[in-house]
């Protein structure tokens, strides 16, 4: 039984090479004190933000400096924490990471305190007057839109000092995931014994041919979170229970509210997202699993053959090399600039592709400014590991051409839109496989890939989403948040959009501890808002051409000097009613009419 590798085992070309951020740690160690000596320093602004624009401009200009250097000394500890959490070293450095970070961030609390308790009207004089407060027009603005909200400056450099303890759910979460669950192994149909693990079910069993390694191992996987659903069910309800709290403390009207305000999107476009999707997509995607069912000979399709390929036949192994030339064809239509960005990701190490004991499972781009993207996969061999890595480039490109463009004040769009610029990427993928053959057969298999996409950010991660709103709703209303209520939600999640054509069972309905998202604010449903925005601008950018991708590319480099809602119109999309996301769902479903047509 072949078992997996230690980190220390793992061939350095799979991996990233984070010397690039910090040459030992030795070095980041340096750095952090380096920091926590200049955090002092702004100290000495403390009580003077009123005494001029020039004043204030020094205070955000030092402020701007420290974050930017904090963001790489904090990313070079999650990606090493990312790619092995079961060295001790990696995580006692996370810890340290945590409390440096809440330090720093009590330290200069006062700066948002100070300048919300202006008098009204000084900050628009201190624009007219100061032209280096400029590029911190948009977050003064932004800022004192919360001045509701804001607590005492006392209070609120408590808040901040408490970051990593009221950041704890998600840390424990990931901890016990990554380093303390342990799954039997199990044997397929051939009697071949295979090791189970997160990443191995959630990459790679999970999309297996083989029906009995897949069932097998969903059951071992399942065996395993069932034991630990009572732990990560106390752990869930209190990060919940803190947005609900903190929600309180400052005035909104819920969790919801405050979580949706620093996005700048309304609840009306939180609800379009989740509603409409839900209503419209459910029959396509009921009809897509009644044809899976039919194509694969199943007497009964279980909640784990959702993943199952449609063509195991014709699901050829893709090597890193191969899917590298082939996302550097598809995305040359972006220009110059972002395909050397992408070529120098693929052949410079930004990317860890191996799968070691202690890897975090799942996929994910870290950008800090400053410094070239990272991402982290686990390469599953396959052509939806490309179609993965393609996104997390999508990722890459944006935020390295908003760094490039932008001051790190502005570099960082919001969430609602975040999610455009990766899944346009895997949607150029798709349409340039597709250009390559007429053959029915490659027809199909590409239209699979497109159909995995849609999976992932409008079943995937809108159910999740689904599931935080009904989280939300049952706790403001005073409902414990046990192991058996959110499997119950689950449940009713997974039963009202599948309906009668998947057979659900207790393990399905464990689903929500799966996610790491739900300790991430409302970041799931952007998934499907990103999705519905690319698939609108790729649809213009066949009809349309080199304008709307020149138009794409202002908007990837205007990172967070817009608000989500303009952002979208520059790109040619108005998010503002249902249309766009109406028409997304029907794309969707000319897919999937095709994919019938096709079998």
């Amino acid at each position: 039984m072949k078992q997996r590798p230690l980190r220390n085992e793992v061939p350095a070309q799979l991996t990233w090479n984070l010397d690039e951020l910090f040459t030992s740690t030795e070095a980041w160690e340096a750095e952090i004190e380096a920091l926590q000596a200049d955090a002092s320093l702004l100290d000495a602004y403390k009580g003077t933000l009123q005494t001029g624009a020039s004043q204030l401009a020094n205070c955000l200009e030092a402020q701007e400096t420290l974050l930017a250097r904090s963001a790489l000394a904090a990313t070079y500890a999650r990606l090493r924490f990312s790619e092995d959490s079961s060295n001790p070293q990696n995580q006692a450095n996370s810890a340290r990471s945590g409390d440096f970070t809440s330090g720093i961030g009590a330290s200069i609390s006062f700066i948002r305190s100070e300048i919300l308790a202006l008098p009204e009207g000084t900050i628009e004089g201190y624009l007219k007057e100061e032209s280096r407060l400029e590029p911190f027009r948009k977050g003064l603005v932004d800022l004192l839109e919360t001045k509701q909200h804001q607590l005492s400056a006392e209070t609120e450099a408590v808040l901040a000092s408490l970051g990593e303890v009221l950041g704890a759910p998600y840390t424990i979460y990931q901890r016990s995931k990554l380093s303390d669950l342990s799954f039997e192994s199990v044997q397929d149909a051939d009697g071949v014994t295979h090791p189970v693990s997160f990443a191995l079910f959630e990459t790679d069993y999970e999309f297996t041919s083989n029906t009995s390694l897949r069932r097998a191992s969903y059951n071992s996987f399942s065996k395993t979170l069932e034991q630990y659903q009572h732990t990560f069910a106390a752990v869930y309800a209190t990060e919940v229970k803190r947005q609900i709290v903190t929600a309180r403390l400052r005035g909104y009207d819920s969790a919801t509210d405050m979580l949706l305000q620093p996005q700048k999107v309304t609840r009306e476009m939180y609800n379009n997202i989740l509603d409409v999707i839900l209503t419209e997509l459910g029959p396509h995607m009921r009809r897509l699993m009644q044809l899976k069912k039919k194509v694969l000979g199943l007497d009964q399709l279980l909640f784990c053959d959702l993943k199952a390929p449609f063509d195991p036949d014709f699901n050829p192994s893709v090597t890193t090399e191969e899917a590298s030339q082939t996302i550097l064809e598809a995305l040359r239509i972006m220009g110059p600039e972002y395909a050397e960005i992408m070529e120098q990701a693929l052949s410079e190490r930004w990317i860890d592709y191996a799968d070691n004991v202690g890897k975090s499972t799942g996929a994910f781009c870290a950008s800090p400014y400053g410094a070239h993207s990272y991402i982290l996969i686990t390469w599953g061999g396959n052509m939806r590991s490309a179609f993965t890595l393609a996104h997390e480039l999508g990722h890459a490109g944006h935020l390295m051409l908003a760094a490039r463009n932008q001051r790190y004040t502005n570099f960082r769009p919001s969430l609602y839109f975040i999610e455009a610029p990766s899944t346009m990427n895997e949607l150029l993928l798709a349409e340039h496989i597709l250009k390559q053959s007429n053959e029915p057969r490659m027809k199909r298999w590409v239209i699979l890939q497109m159909l995995n996409t849609y999976y992932h950010n409008y079943v995937t991660h809108l159910l999740e989403a689904d599931m935080q709103r009904r989280v939300y709703a049952a706790a403001e209303q005073g409902e414990a948040l046990t192991a058996k209520k959110l499997s119950s939600l689950k449940g009713d999640v997974l039963t009202e959009f599948w309906g009668d054509t998947v057979a659900l069972d207790a393990g399905a309905n464990l689903t929500w501890m799966r996610q790491p998202h739900y300790y991430m604010g409302l970041y799931p449903y952007t998934y499907a808002a990103g999705l519905t925005a690319s698939t609108a601008v790729a649809q213009l950018i066949k009809a349309e051409g080199q304008p709307v991708v020149d138009r794409w590319l202002d908007v990837l480099k205007a990172g967070g000097t817009m608000d989500p809602l303009d952002l979208m119109k520059l790109a040619g999309v108005d998010m503002s009613d249902a249309k766009p996301i109406q028409s997304a769902v029907a794309y969707v479903g000319t897919l999937i009419d095709e994919l019938e047509r096709l079998f």
